[in-house]
């Protein structure tokens, strides 16, 4: 996992240019975590992940000037209002169904090459498929910690539990893979 490091300029920190309405912080928060952001949506299986990435920083921008905290608290906040605008988006598919638009891509008239095909999606659904079995609480804390890099204290801030049972739901979800990857292994 990589870290971010820490914004160490003389002018503030990033928080605190962000917090000021700073339009090059802001750049920076988006630059810095709209990718951890979009593959942690993605990995819920969001449609259009990238539109709503850009809904979570709408949402940031509007709220940081009310945040408080310092660099280190920076993630976590991203975090959370990404992990409520992906319930609200899984609430919203459920109300109204999912509006689905037309993509060229996945018109069956036009296919990629097999190869291609392959090659592209092979570790993705794989790595997809193996979150997808875990159960709910353990899927979240495998995803948030690995996708979106939080720590374990972010993460339980992020879900707003407990320390303690965000790493004992880490542990029994690698319990899980661990087990569901030694049966693929000897089949």
């Amino acid at each position: 996992m990589a870290r971010h490091r820490r914004d160490t300029s003389p002018t503030g920190s990033l928080a605190e240019r962000a917090r000021s309405g700073d339009g090059e912080a802001l750049s920076e928060l988006w630059t810095r975590y709209a990718p951890a952001v979009a593959a942690y949506l993605r990995a819920h299986g969001v449609r259009d992940a990238d539109d709503l990435t850009s809904e979570v920083f709408l949402a940031v921008f509007a709220r940081i000037r009310r945040f408080r905290g310092g660099d280190d608290d920076l993630r976590t906040f991203i975090f959370s209002v990404a992990h409520h605008r992906w319930v609200d988006d899984v609430r919203r598919r459920a109300r109204r169904g999912d509006a689905v638009p037309y993509d060229a891509g996945a018109d069956p008239r036009s296919v990629p090459s097999a190869e291609a095909d392959v090659l592209q999606s092979l570790d993705a659904l794989r790595a997809r498929e193996l979150v997808a079995a875990l159960p709910p609480d353990q899927r979240e804390v495998m995803l948030l910690r690995f996708f979106g890099d939080l720590t374990l204290e972010q993460t339980a801030s992020a879900l707003g539990k407990r320390l303690e049972a965000v790493k004992a739901l880490q542990h029994r979800a690698l319990a899980r893979l661990r087990k569901i990857l030694d049966q693929a292994v000897s089949l």
